[in-house]
């Protein structure tokens, strides 16, 4: 049997690299604050939908 990686593992890595990504960006504090908010606020959610399918 092949192992697969979780394709929710890989988009929650990919929203974190942009939640970083948002922190270098070229707009205001609070802009790039509420950019990285949102895009840790899904990573953490795919995260979480990973843990609970693993313990299923």
């Amino acid at each position: 049997m092949k192992h697969v990686l979780n394709p929710s593992a890989s988009h929650a890595a990919a929203w974190k690299a942009r939640a970083f990504a948002a922190l270098r960006g070229n707009s205001s504090l609070s802009v790039r604050l509420a950019r990285y908010n949102e895009a840790m606020q899904r990573a953490r959610a795919l995260e979480a939908q990973e843990v609970r399918h693993e313990s299923a």
